[in-house]
């Protein structure tokens, strides 16, 4: 198990490194991480090796997909989750997507705070439910007049995963 450690943390450093610095999750660190859990698994556990990292690896990329498909990230971060789902299987993708959403939301709330000020970020947080009730329960999205506030996910998959890593061993 420490050769697919070592993989996992070595795609995740990688990928935190080309995320930050080129906005980009790498074909070539995703593609032989998934190839890595996938060989390593059917050789050591057959048929069930290859199914148990079959499965994480397509928990993982669902648990992307919507966001993907909605343009909200890209495809390295799918790719990334994948990979760590073939190498750790579907139970450990599906604890680390919980971390990794909660710190996605964390940096999401702070950076907002950080463009728009602590001030109006409340003052919308009041304001949003008072503008629903006037909508007669349609919600009406208009263009917004602000630029969007973006972020490499491959940060919160990072540190989402290597937190439930931590976790993981620890108990």
């Amino acid at each position: 198990m420490i050769l697919i450690y070592s993989i996992l943390v070595s795609a995740l450093l990688v990928s935190l490194i080309t995320d930050l610095k080129s906005r980009k999750i790498l074909n070539i660190v995703t593609f032989p991480a998934i190839l890595s859990g996938l060989i390593f698994y059917s050789i050591t556990q057959g048929w069930d090796g290859f199914f148990f990292s079959s499965l994480g690896m397509l928990a993982g990329i669902a648990t992307l997909l919507i966001p993907f498909l909605l343009g909200g990230m890209g495809a390295g971060d799918v790719k990334l989750m994948g990979a760590v789902g073939a190498l750790m299987g579907a139970s450990f993708t599906l604890q680390s997507f919980v971390s990794v959403a909660l710190l996605g939301g964390l940096i999401s709330i702070g950076l907002i705070i950080q463009k728009r000020g602590l001030l109006q970020s409340l003052k919308s947080l009041y304001i949003f439910p008072a503008l629903l009730m006037g909508t007669k329960g349609r919600i009406l999205i208009k263009p917004q007049m602000e630029s969007p506030i973006l972020f490499p996910y491959g940060v919160p998959i990072v540190l989402g995963t290597l937190l439930t890593f931590v976790w993981s061993v620890a108990m």
